[in-house]
């Protein structure tokens, strides 16, 4: 079983939605090998949310065969999370629990489900792609320059001062906030000019 409330205050328990997945799992003679919970926004990602980490682990490991959650929401918070989350489930051939969306993947309603959730992603990233490329197209077409704006020619002489003196290539990021990158670009266009 896998619970999660966004917060860690006491305003929010899992205690109910634990309650809810044991009596499912003792109607259905499930045998509960782990509650792993978290008390942490969906938002937040792997590393700060070490239940849902170690969930990702049992199920890499094939140390579970399903994985009961109260709600989809408490595993992701967009659809392109959610189904990297159902393609890691699937291909370890562990299947899936939703108690509040009635969805179980054990089933051949649930895989149906399942597959149309995919297919509903790719759509979404598909339109995403294409909402980037207008943009940057429209941009492009106003004659906007795209990128990050170029280094004012004080700051990059000041750069170039610093480099011949010798000093770290970090050191100079940091007193001037840009990019190591930045500073290694300078460097070598001021070693190489065109």
């Amino acid at each position: 079983m896998y619970c999660r409330v966004s917060t860690a205050d006491g305003r929010q328990t899992v205690a109910n939605k634990i309650a809810d997945l044991t009596a499912v799992a003792d109607r259905l003679g499930w045998q509960v090998t782990e509650v792993i919970t978290d008390e942490a926004s969906g938002t937040k990602g792997r590393e700060k949310r070490p239940g849902y980490d170690r969930l990702l682990t049992a199920i890499t490991r094939r140390e579970i065969d399903m994985v009961a959650v109260w709600s989809v929401d408490r595993l992701a918070r967009s659809l392109s999370e959610l189904v990297g989350f159902l393609a890691e489930v699937q291909n370890r051939g562990v299947d899936l629990y939703l108690h509040r969306q009635a969805v179980d993947t054990s089933t051949p309603a649930g895989r149906a489900l399942f597959h149309m959730l995919g297919v509903f992603a790719e759509f979404e990233r598909a339109l995403i792609v294409d909402r980037v490329r207008a943009g940057l197209q429209r941009a492009k077409a106003e004659g906007r320059r795209l990128g990050r704006p170029a280094l004012s020619d004080t700051l990059r002489l000041h750069v170039e001062h610093d480099l011949k003196q010798q000093k770290p290539i970090r050191a100079i990021a940091r007193k001037f906030k840009i990019a190591p990158i930045t500073v290694r670009r300078i460097r070598t266009q001021s070693e190489n000019p065109v």
